[in-house]
């Protein structure tokens, strides 16, 4: 008989055990032995960042860079300019270039300001030139023959006299920011209207994105900001051009003739010391003590030799003496390069 068929006593014994454990507990059911769980890999974290719908991100990364690089160059240059004009020591450093709206831009500032609105030919749109005022009346104290000093806490807009002065300053901001832009766009900035209530000019809707570029500029004690205010939707035509390196040919351009004149007449009246050496020679110290009046002390030149002509404290000149309308001259006779 096969293993799986039941005989008839073992069919009885199954029997006879159900009558007798029929008001017993049922036995508990046997668990199947459990499988060895696998561990899963953990998810990866996804990074989750907020976007405000208010304030978009429309300039890239390497624009921002690009305007940042651009205008660094552009702030040494104003210094030096600014430095010209106002004959003491400007500083100006470049603070930020960030990206908000125009909102933002505006209620930052400070009521009364110098609000210049620029109208940057052949872009569209205008920009904002914004002059702290605490900066401004001291500037213009200095442009009158008085010193800089730091306790200005006039609070009122721009007089008219004030306002032709000050003009003066932002023509000098304006030239260096063409000559920084021109690799990008050649234009011709200028300035509309100056107001000083910045909450009553809209030039874009109040959420469009701006780019603002924070200068810090010190003259002697005083030191104030200057904030230019570029609309994206003004550059964005010439955003491809762009790049890190569109301003390296702006600061490594050659000298030509209109840079070469411009030095000339900021240094027409610039006053340089000039030294004409007759001749050199060493005596002792006894000698010199014993020196009196029509004493004369030997030299190895020769009296047709030419003369040394310093220029601070440089070499220059060849001349020989000679004597011009009653007075003691030089004629230049030769250029030492």
């Amino acid at each position: 008989m096969s293993d799986d068929v039941l005989s008839r006593s073992d069919v009885e014994s199954l029997l006879q055990s159900l009558e007798q454990g029929a008001g017993a507990a049922p036995a508990a059911p046997v668990e199947a032995p459990k499988k060895p769980e696998t561990k899963k890999a953990p998810a990866p974290k996804v990074r989750v960042l907020a976007y405000d719908f208010k304030r978009p991100e429309r300039v890239g990364k390497e624009q921002m860079r690009a305007l940042q690089s651009l205008h660094d160059s552009f702030s040494r240059n104003l210094g030096a300019s600014l430095s010209a004009v106002l004959r003491t020591m400007v500083e100006v450093r470049l603070i930020s270039v960030d990206q908000l709206t125009y909102s933002e831009f505006v209620y930052s500032l400070t009521i009364p300001t110098c609000f210049n609105l620029l109208n940057p030919k052949p872009l569209e749109g205008n920009w904002v030139l914004d002059i702290s005022p605490g900066l401004l009346y001291p500037i213009i104290d200095r442009m009158l023959g008085g010193g800089v000093a730091g306790d200005s806490m006039l609070k009122r807009p721009l007089s008219d006299i004030e306002l032709k002065l000050a003009t003066r300053i932002s023509n000098v901001f304006l030239r260096e920011l063409q000559k920084a832009w021109f690799n990008i766009v050649e234009m011709t900035i200028e300035v509309e209207r100056v107001e000083s209530n910045p909450q009553l000019v809209q030039i874009v809707p109040p959420n469009e994105v701006v780019v603002m570029v924070s200068f810090e500029l010190t003259v002697g004690q005083v030191r104030g900001m200057i904030n230019l205010c570029i609309p994206y939707n003004t550059i964005e035509r010439v955003n491809s051009k762009l790049t890190s390196n569109s301003w390296i040919g702006y600061a490594s351009s050659k000298t030509n003739a209109d840079t070469h004149e411009q030095l000339l007449s900021r240094l027409d009246g610039s006053k340089a010391e000039i030294v004409v050496t007759l001749a050199r020679s060493t005596i002792k110290t006894s000698d010199l003590f014993d020196l009196e009046v029509g004493d004369i002390i030997s030299t190895e030149k020769d009296t047709s030799m030419p003369l040394e002509v310093e220029v601070s404290n440089r070499t220059k000149f060849l001349a020989s003496a000679g004597s011009f309308k009653g007075r003691k001259a030089i004629q230049i006779e030769s250029f030492m390069g």
